[in-house]
């Protein structure tokens, strides 16, 4: 069995990161706000990245990690900037996500 964790962008900006062991269909609950709680609360939401995981233990310990990211350090993992990833990794300003806040298109 294959895993995926998953990056959705929700309405006003903020992400949503998770895993699962079927991504079309877990994408298609979160777009039709099946799943209550943070995502339903913002639509439309947009996948915007997925990684897919041999281990169900990978896929938790990969969206753990990002949840712990920057938002500016997300952003640079969609577009695939791993120059900027690599920089903010190294960063001490590279703290607890704020992507809950209002801030630039993805």
């Amino acid at each position: 069995m294959r895993f995926w964790v998953y990056m959705l962008h929700c309405r006003g900006g903020a992400f949503y990161i998770g895993h699962t062991d079927d991504l079309d269909r877990r994408i298609a609950e979160h777009q039709a706000g099946a799943i209550a709680g943070f995502t339903a609360e913002r639509l439309p939401v947009e996948l915007v990245r997925s990684e897919n995981l041999d281990i169900r233990i990978e896929a938790l310990q990969a969206e753990r990690r990002l949840k712990g990211w920057s938002r500016a350090k997300k952003m640079a993992l969609i577009r695939g900037d791993w120059d900027a990833v690599a920089r903010l990794a190294r960063s001490k300003k590279d703290g607890p996500s704020t992507s809950s806040g209002q801030t630039e298109e993805v």
